[in-house]
């Protein structure tokens, strides 16, 4: 099947990318010597796009092109390419907020839907380094604050009102990725689709259940519900350790072409899902078992870090950039205004913190049940211990989503993992 696409776009390969850089003179610079001296890899393993390493004698970049289709799938699933114009203009966003944890763009090519940006190195995809069991000190910290400030400086705390709808406005013709959001993680799970996959014959009766769960249902249909309608903050809208790049110093958050305005706590959930999902595929990887019991720990410290990391500082923020038109401070003064304005802080809070816990179990459940899954799981060559691994991902994901009104602090969450997973070895002891 042949896609159409725009007269004057083609997908790059080796050898014409290094014929379409010699014709931007500020890249090329950055390269250095001439195309002869340049060397060219095609490095994309995600599921949609082309993605390029170009190293010259003077530097190196990275350059990503979208496709007209599916990449993981194919030319059966057409894709529109304005995805790449809809990255670029949220990475020119929230890099007025969040520089430090974003990669420089260079370049961007309409007519080719393609970005030059800066190459990270050594960095590497955050999800290979949690199953490899690396520490990452600073991830915690780093993440909390990028979250805060690109989605604080997004909202109505901070935007004049008429601003933020244009934003708004910007970024609403990212139907067809939203769409891939909202068939994949909240709707494609729970029904039969040829979508799908599990670890087979192990999960079947666990997928089956999934799919006759009522109130499973309907509690991942009020969450979808409220990522369709609900316009608080410009998002990433597919943050996750496979869009995170990092080094023991760094972290910076890449692949924003999913983003979009929806609710607040979006971002934040699908982060602490794969955290989650990440400490119960541990007992896949160690050798001996409880050889990284310390791993896990970090990870569920992690999990905590990067909430209260991100709730404290959206606070500091809301606190000295009351600039937006809701909640105007003008309307609380004094020490009662004060109070009050301090009960609705905490509201809101807790309102993105119960979201998030339900998106977090969204992520969880589909990424063990729907089309694409992680290599967290999917790297443990047993499948019956992927499969116990799996088990443990989804009874969690279904408390986070069915109760995430129970779940009073992200303390609990972890101990609830905590415990499960422990229950589930000690039944394996014997």
């Amino acid at each position: 099947m042949s896609i159409a696409t725009p007269p004057d776009y083609r997908a790059l390969d080796e050898n014409t990318l290094a014929d379409y850089l010699a014709g931007l003179p500020e890249l090329a610079a950055r390269l250095g010597g001439s195309p002869a001296d340049w060397r060219v890899r095609e490095v994309g393993d995600g599921n949609l796009n082309l993605v390029f390493i170009l190293e010259g004698p003077a530097g190196d970049l990275c350059v990503k092109q979208a496709l007209p289709y599916v990449r993981l799938v194919g030319e059966s699933w057409p894709l529109p390419l304005e995805r790449a114009f809809f990255e670029y203009e949220a990475s020119v966003v929230q890099a007025r907020h969040a520089q430090p944890w974003m990669p420089e763009i260079f370049h961007y090519d309409p007519a080719l839907y393609l970005i030059v940006m800066e190459r990270l190195s050594p960095h590497i995809i955050m999800r290979y380094g949690t199953i490899e069991g690396r520490i990452y000190p600073h991830f915690a910290d780093h993440i909390g604050e990028y979250l805060a400030n690109t989605l604080f400086f997004t909202s109505d705390f901070a935007m004049p009102a008429g601003d933020k709808k244009k934003l708004v406005a910007r970024f609403c013709d990212n139907t067809e990725l939203c769409k891939i959001t909202e068939d994949l993680i909240f709707t494609d799970p729970y029904r039969e689709s040829e979508r799908n996959r599990w670890t087979s014959p192990q999960l079947d009766a666990d997928a089956a259940a999934v799919r006759a769960d009522g109130a499973l249902k309907a509690a991942i249909s009020e969450l979808k519900q409220r990522f369709m309608s609900d316009t608080q903050a410009l998002l990433h809208g597919d943050l996750h350790t496979g869009s995170i790049m990092v080094t023991e110093e760094e972290t910076k958050v890449i692949d924003p072409e999913f983003a979009f305005y929806g609710p607040t706590g979006f971002d934040v959930g699908k982060l602490l899902g794969n955290l989650l999902l990440c400490y119960f595929s541990q007992a896949g990887h160690e050798n001996p078992a409880g050889a990284r019991d310390a791993y896990r720990n970090w990870l569920l410290d992690t999990a905590e870090a990067v909430w209260s990391g991100f709730e404290s500082r959206f606070l500091e923020l809301w606190e000295n950039h009351r600039t937006g038109d809701a909640f105007p401070s003008d309307l609380f003064t004094g020490g009662e205004g004060e109070r009050v304005f301090q009960a609705c802080q905490k509201r809101f809070l807790r309102s993105v913190f119960v979201d998030s816990l339900g998106y977090a179990g969204a992520s969880m459940i589909r990424r063990t049940l729907g089309l694409a899954h992680n290599a967290d799981m999917e790297r443990i060559e047993d499948p019956e211990l992927r499969a116990a691994c799996e088990r443990l991902n989804l009874r969690l994901a279904r408390e986070l989503v069915v109760h995430r009104e129970s779940f009073g602090e992200i303390a609990d969450v972890t101990a609830r993992a905590r415990q499960l997973f422990e229950q589930w070895r000690a039944a394996a002891r014997g």
